[in-house]
């Protein structure tokens, strides 16, 4: 049974907030949301972004995504 959007939103945040990993991918999510579309958990993700409860966060090569708090924060240091 596939989980609603604001049900996947809130397993997102959980289980960001949880993570040992201040940054995650997306086939990250997937782990906790086996039952959901990749897609979906994208949708869903983007949707947190949008709402400013996640962050993208980019290493130059790859995007993930992370909770605000726990972003680096390179304009602070003056990178």
């Amino acid at each position: 049974m596939a989980a609603d959007r604001e049900q996947i939103k809130a397993k997102i945040l959980e289980e960001m907030a949880k993570a040992k990993k201040p940054a995650l991918y997306l086939k990250d999510m997937h782990k906790w949301l086996e039952d959901v579309s990749p897609r979906e958990i994208k949708n869903a993700a983007n949707e947190l972004v949008k709402e400013s409860k996640l962050k993208f966060w980019s290493s130059g090569s790859s995007t993930m995504y992370t909770l605000p708090d726990r972003a680096k924060d390179e304009d602070a240091r003056g990178v």
